[in-house]
């Protein structure tokens, strides 16, 4: 995992000699250098550079204003970088958009299924605004219901769907048209402990499954150290450290847990505390927080 210096080329060298096995990385899911956001006087991210392999859930640690949701906004060009570069699929985010964009699945903190329509007819409208072709709208539907394991509500409107009903719904939007990369911005925010354990099962199956790559932030430690296969910390806009779970807590101390690494390297701790009301006010105010 390289967390600084020249982006790397992945195109195959020839063997140094006749015959010789030469193992060929695969390139990056996402790779940023130096990516920088500034408002104003104020640098919301600051020269970061990561790298994600291909397959892997990643996650983004650090405490509100971090600059992890920025972070993830120029990655899904929802919002321009200042400086530096990114490329998320092979495609540069700032002048590849268009490719950027067909290759990801971005769920955020804000709400996005409909609660006046039905799980059914959510995921019709995503397949429509993914231009999916007409005659795979359905199957793709019900493929995506049955994945997420909500077959059986399809016809139920989502303003009676629970918090992790709701989430699982939007997840299953975001897949609609097979995305390489998947952007998470706090998947569980606000759920119950059984909605947030339903929602780390379906991701580590879109792992497994279908080789997604999940780029996450979370502020639940618990979720990261259970998900994330590889962990940055971010603070004040930089990423402070990177690495397996049991490496960070490793490297802090022989009984440290993630709370722990979080507070030594971030200096704070994070806590997040349903129905449809309550999960859109929940985001609503995580959102507001950072």
């Amino acid at each position: 995992m390289s967390s600084g210096g020249t982006v790397r080329e992945y195109s195959p060298e020839p063997a140094a000699e006749a015959g010789a096995a030469r193992e060929v990385l695969p390139p990056p899911a996402v790779e940023i250098l130096d990516l920088t956001r500034r408002y104003g006087a104020l640098t919301a991210v600051n020269h970061l550079t990561l790298s994600v392999p291909a397959g892997l859930i990643y996650g983004l640690l650090g405490p509100n204003g971090a600059g992890k949701t920025t972070t993830i906004k120029m990655l899904t060009t929802m919002l321009p970088p200042t400086s530096g570069t990114g490329r998320v699929s092979g495609f540069d985010i700032v002048h590849q958009p268009v490719d950027v964009r067909r290759s990801i699945g971005y769920v955020s903190q804000m709400l996005s299924a409909d609660g006046a329509l039905t799980g059914y007819e959510n995921l019709m409208l995503f397949a429509k605004l993914y231009g999916i072709p007409r005659g795979e709208r359905r199957p793709r539907v019900l493929e995506a219901l049955e994945f997420m394991s909500l077959s059986g509500s399809a016809r139920v409107l989502v303003r009676n769907y629970s918090g992790g009903m709701i989430r699982r719904l939007e997840i299953a939007q975001s897949m609609l048209h097979r995305p390489a990369v998947l952007f998470l911005d706090e998947p569980t925010v606000g759920l119950d402990p059984v909605g947030r354990h339903a929602v780390w099962e379906h991701l580590v199956e879109l792992r497994d499954q279908f080789g997604t790559t999940i780029l996450m932030t979370t502020h639940d430690m618990d979720e990261a150290d259970e998900l994330c296969e590889t962990i940055a910390i971010m603070h004040l806009g930089r990423a402070v450290a990177i690495g397996s779970p049991a490496d960070l807590k490793a490297q802090v101390g022989p009984d440290a847990d993630l709370n722990d690494v979080f507070i030594h390297y971030a200096g704070g701790s994070i806590e997040y505390g349903g129905s449809y009301t309550e999960t859109a006010r929940l985001r609503r105010t995580a959102r507001r927080l950072g």
